[in-house]
């Protein structure tokens, strides 16, 4: 097991008593983080310290899950045994839900989790609230086309003179520029909205306090519960839910093949994660509110409904502005930073749901360059095989059966939903 500490003090960090130590402090030097957000979110205003603490823990777990090395990939993904020590407000209220806690994120991670709480530092500054306009709805914004599509419909179905707020997150710089633009679209598309952007760069450094450097593991898994708890700090002077827009389909993350059990799988949106996500949050007093609007949609059916409140022109040119590509890595291999490849599992879902939506797609994709200069990067990360044999059948009930569905979800309609959803990337494969 390794252990790690995430603290705002530099005294603290400078005990040891740790494998590895994360220092987040905007004010010092040695601070284990790049990033404008302060440890105490002052910039999203006055945050619940609740929000603030779970703001703390998804970062020392993104932390964490980026600092051990995993023992291998694909079928031979390994579960790592992690314990993490965080600093928050009330340390008896979140450890009396530690174990809970270590459940969902390990659902998240395919990990085991140990936590601990000590008590933080209150801001030696007082923090003010924000002059601007409580927002009506807060939504995720990563820059993929779902939640591309749930910000343009939260801001169409709100009426003029409502305040939409959305959330962007990032690591990759290539991802910035599509978040931006996106949000130009949006006003565009809805006037008589405010929409208020809020973009996040929050990372770890490559180089810990002393100077060495971290260990590096590629897998990110955990980085949505960072999202999701910067989503929720935003969102909580509202008091109303964050939304993150996700089809059903990649929701329920029905595996393509052993291949698809580790690194390439994600269950950030998860109908389990985040009904367990919300009960363990209400538990600590956290605001956890969080909905997925397109969570009985296909990919397909979101593009369609975006169709319909725009026109398919519209839709065509906006939708295709987004990126869905999990690679980000395609500029070392000499093509432009945010390059769509067109073979992974997100561009073709994308491919798919175009074509299944009648709306056109203008996305240059790598596969289609005609050159052959990045054949090697396209081959490298092309699943089409394994799509092609995940769809040469309907999903059987047995497929559902695995999906660790909650209580509430009906089995049938989770079958339902991976039927259409395989029926639109069968029909774009054929």
């Amino acid at each position: 097991m390794t252990s790690f500490l995430l603290t705002t003090s530099e005294t603290v960090a400078a005990a040891g008593g740790y494998d590895e130590i994360f220092l987040w402090s905007k004010s010092s030097a040695l601070s284990t983080f790049r990033s404008p957000l302060d440890e105490h979110l002052g910039t999203f205003g006055i945050v619940r310290q609740e929000n603030i603490d779970l703001v703390r823990l998804a970062l020392g777990v993104f932390s964490a899950d980026r600092s051990v090395r995993r023992a291998g990939g694909g079928s031979d993904w390994n579960a790592r045994d992690i314990e993490l020590t965080v600093e928050v407000g009330e340390p008896h209220a979140w450890a009396a839900h530690a174990p809970e806690l270590a459940s969902v994120i390990g659902f998240l991670s395919g990990d085991r989790w140990t936590f601990h709480f000590t008590q933080a530092e209150l801001p030696s500054v007082a923090l003010m609230e924000l002059d601007e306009p409580t927002p009506d709805r807060t939504v995720l914004l990563s820059g993929g086309a779902d939640s591309a599509a749930g910000a343009l419909t939260a801001a169409l179905r709100l009426p003029a003179g409502s305040t939409l707020q959305l959330v962007s997150q990032f690591s990759a710089t290539s991802i910035s520029p599509f978040q931006k633009d996106l949000v130009a679209r949006i006003r565009t598309l809805a006037p008589g909205r405010t929409i208020c952007h809020r973009q996040i760069a929050l990372n770890r450094n490559a180089k810990r306090i002393d100077g060495t450097n971290f260990p590096l593991e590629a897998s990110s898994r955990s980085r949505s519960l960072l999202f999701l708890a910067l989503g929720l700090a935003a969102a909580q002077p509202s008091g109303g839910p964050l939304y993150i827009p996700e089809n059903g389909f990649a929701s329920l993350n029905p595996a393509l093949g052993p291949e698809r059990r580790g690194a390439l799988s994600t269950h950030t949106t998860h109908p389990r994660f985040l009904v367990e996500l919300q009960e363990a949050l209400s538990k600590v007093g956290a605001h956890g509110l969080i909905e997925n609007p397109f969570q009985a949609l296909t990919k397909g059916e979101i593009f369609a409904n975006v169709a319909s409140l725009v026109g398919a022109d519209e839709a065509s040119a906006y939708l295709s502005a987004s990126n869905s590509c999990a690679h980000t890595d395609a500029r070392y291999s000499g093509v432009a930073p945010g390059s769509s490849c067109g073979v992974c599992f997100g561009c073709l879902v994308r491919r798919a749901s175009f074509h299944a939506s009648g709306i056109a797609d203008t996305t240059e994709y790598l596969c289609a360059d005609a050159t052959g200069r990045v054949a090697s990067f396209v081959a490298q990360k092309s699943i089409v095989e394994a799509m092609h044999d995940f769809v040469s059948q309907d999903p059987k009930p047995r497929m559902v059966m695995t999906m660790s569905l909650p209580d509430d979800y009906p089995p049938a309609a989770a079958l339902d939903l991976c039927k259409r959803g395989v029926s639109e990337m069968r029909a774009f494969l054929s």
